[in-house]
């Protein structure tokens, strides 16, 4: 498409919209640039955008300009289910996610990551593996740099890996990676998706238009992601921890092998890696057949793995206290994501949970708890909600807290030397904290603090 002279509606201040905004404007389009906040809400960076000459719409949906527009470009946040996008759509005109605009102007090979959880840790490492052959190589998207910031400088020559999220996805419609992974698939965002066939339909997507040429990277120890398999035209990589493949990378006691092609070796033993869990050495075969697929020698991938610490805010080793150790997983943003965390304990966890509701059962959780949680803290709107299913299972050890201050300081109270405080909240931070980052890194620095 071609962005000069048109008149482009983008919706959501937040990063991605912002960039999407100035690239449209950059391109020639006429941009206007709308949220919900008011505009005494709206930051000054933000508002200076209109010294560019990007247009403000604040306060309301743009219901009174959306079938004026010949473009609309959704950030991430944006439910696709406002009455303004399908009066836009019955009028013809483009709806588009950031991801699709960005997207549009990629002049070079995609990496594409999805599923429910492992999405940073691996587009990082598999980010840091594709630096090796392709010095260029954007890692944007859900990881927190937005596609549209980074697109512009991309050459041929160039790779981008990308996290994508089920919100990106839904209003794509030619993105087109080279290699696609799916990583897991379990209950998140329902309050959105509403079902879990929606949810899974929005992960499938990011190997919808891809064809022989390309490949697709599945989690075969993963029902829904090995059904995937019959459902993409790309040649897919299977990976799995707990079944010996005869084509694909899988866990074999401590060793990562792989049989892929011409390769029939050990790719790495896991003592030999610095990230902890079942689910990270699942990253790391994810992220090892990514690079594979893209013509990577295995020394080089093996390297990269051997260095890698890991990502802030995911299983964090953040320090050790009078004897106890704490970790930060404040990305721990949904009930599958925080089971990983507790199972890779492996001492008494005090553990902090609950945050935002979005309307999960956190039964799965909770049941771990006797005989491995020592004591929970809980916080945000969904404490009585995780209360309530711990109990069920007879796990009673549980306090509440109206600050998050609060609740780090009675983890430390509560725990003792040989333990380990975990903050997983198996939760969203919104309503409490504006992201995920943000709350871990108040935990980090108030755990930092106890250190003077």
């Amino acid at each position: 498409m071609e962005y000069n002279g048109k008149k482009a509606l983008v919706c959501g201040m937040a990063r991605s919209g912002i960039a999407a905004a100035k690239l449209l404007n950059r391109l020639g389009a006429r941009v206007t640039l709308q949220d919900m906040k008011k505009r005494e809400e709206i930051s000054a960076d933000v508002l200076a955008l209109e010294g560019e000459g990007i247009v403000l719409y604040t306060g309301a949906n743009p219901d009174e300009i959306a079938c004026a527009q010949d473009l609309i470009v959704l950030s991430p946040g944006i439910p696709c289910d406002l009455p303004f996008i399908a009066a836009a759509e019955a009028a013809g005109i483009a709806v588009i996610s950031e991801v699709e605009l960005a997207y549009s102007l990629t002049p070079c090979p995609i990496t594409a990551i999805t599923g429910t959880n492992g999405k940073t840790t691996t587009t990082t490492l598999t980010g840091e593996i594709m630096k090796t052959a392709y010095s260029g190589t954007a890692v944007v998207g859900n990881i927190g740099v937005p596609y549209s910031e980074e697109v512009e400088r991309l050459t041929e020559k160039d790779w981008v890996v990308a996290e994508i999220s089920s919100f990106q996805m839904e209003k794509a419609k030619e993105f087109h990676p080279h290699i696609s992974a799916v990583l897991n698939i379990t209950p998140d965002h329902l309050n959105r998706h509403k079902t879990m066939d929606v949810y899974i339909a929005m992960k499938e997507r990011v190997f919808a238009k891809q064809t022989a040429e390309d490949f697709c990277i599945l989690n075969h120890g993963d029902a829904a992601c090995r059904k995937m398999a019959d459902k993409t035209a790309a040649k897919v990589f299977f990976f799995d921890s707990s079944e010996r493949l005869a084509e694909g990378i899988y866990l074999d006691g401590d060793a990562i092998e792989v049989r892929w092609g011409a390769i029939n070796e050990t790719l790495i033993h896991v003592d030999e890696l610095q990230i902890l869990g079942v689910h990270n050495y699942e990253n790391v075969m994810a992220a090892a057949a990514m690079g594979i697929c893209a013509g990577i020698a295995l020394d080089t991938i093996r390297t990269v793995l051997k260095g890698f610490a890991g990502v802030a805010h995911r299983i964090e080793y953040v320090a050790t206290v009078d004897g106890v150790d704490y970790y930060n997983d404040s990305k721990g943003t949904n009930v599958d994501a925080s089971i990983r965390a507790v199972l890779a304990m492996k001492k008494p966890i005090v553990l902090i949970g609950g945050g935002y509701d979005k309307g999960s059962s956190f039964d799965e959780w909770t049941k771990l708890f006797p005989g491995r949680v020592k004591h929970l803290v809980l916080i945000g709107v969904t404490a009585p909600k995780v209360r309530a299913s711990a109990e069920k299972f007879g796990f009673t050890a549980i306090s509440d807290c109206e600050t998050f201050a609060e609740a780090v300081d009675l983890c430390r109270e509560k725990a003792e030397d040989g333990d380990c405080v975990l903050l997983s909240p198996a939760c969203a931070s919104w309503g409490m904290f504006d992201n995920y980052e943000q709350r871990g890194d108040m935990f980090k620095e108030q755990v930092r603090g106890y250190l003077k």
